[in-house]
């Protein structure tokens, strides 16, 4: 028998880890152990487990397929690569189930396309799909917490860290304070003004780009 396998990483944080090869050896151990021919892998990198066909286009691209040559199964690694949201599984697999195609889970074994004639396995099919989702939600509220227990006690550590805090920006840093600082008896200097002198003394930003009066503004705010 032939079939088409589909590997989905949802976080692109996985799309350079183990996310696909790890669900490329489930698939060719169950092809391997059941006499099953994969003839063709299709894959979603960093694309959410909870959108539907039309915003993958490794899925589109296996439907396509399924229709021009006529394979009719289709092995994913768990019962959850497919979709994490219920509701999204279920219209998924009602297309496949359209096209005669029999959607295997490699883990089990699970069909998950089976029909609403079998209670059984429909219902087996929804608890799969039920314990994916929420596993997936009692993960993402514990990433939550963490960030909020994190922040509380070590302060800000996400996203790119302020200016000033690398190896040569403290200089810098010291130098746009005292541009800043208003002079007695005159006037403070603008943020074009003092990205204009910063310019001028050949001094760089984070990136190397000339300074700009919303980036000076951004860290005189933050002083």
């Amino acid at each position: 028998m032939k079939a088409l396998s589909y590997l989905p990483v949802s976080g692109k944080g996985q799309i350079g880890g183990d996310g696909i090869p790890r669900q490329r050896v489930a698939i060719t151990r169950y092809a391997k152990v059941n006499g099953v021919e994969v003839v063709d892998e299709f894959t979603d990198a960093g694309v959410s487990g909870t959108k539907e066909l039309e915003h993958r286009d490794g899925l589109s691209d296996l439907m396509a397929s399924i229709r021009s040559n006529g394979t009719r199964l289709v092995l994913v690694e768990r019962a959850d690569r497919l979709a994490r949201d219920l509701m999204v599984s279920e219209v998924l697999l009602g297309e496949f189930r359209k096209l005669g195609v029999q959607v295997v889970a490699a883990d089990s074994g699970t069909d998950l396309t089976a029909g609403d004639d079998d209670p059984t396995r429909v219902l087996s099919r929804q608890v799969l799909g039920a314990v994916a989702q929420f596993e997936k939600a009692v993960l993402v509220a514990k990433l939550r917490a963490a960030r909020i227990r994190r922040r509380r006690t070590a302060g800000r550590y996400e996203g790119p860290k302020p200016y000033g805090t690398k190896p040569g920006e403290a200089e810098v840093l010291a130098t746009i304070r005292k541009l800043h600082r208003k002079p007695r008896g005159g006037e403070r200097l603008s943020y074009a003004a003092i990205a204009a002198r910063l310019n001028q003394m050949g001094l760089s930003t984070r990136s190397r780009k000339p300074w700009a009066p919303g980036t000076i503004y951004g860290i005189v705010n933050r002083l």
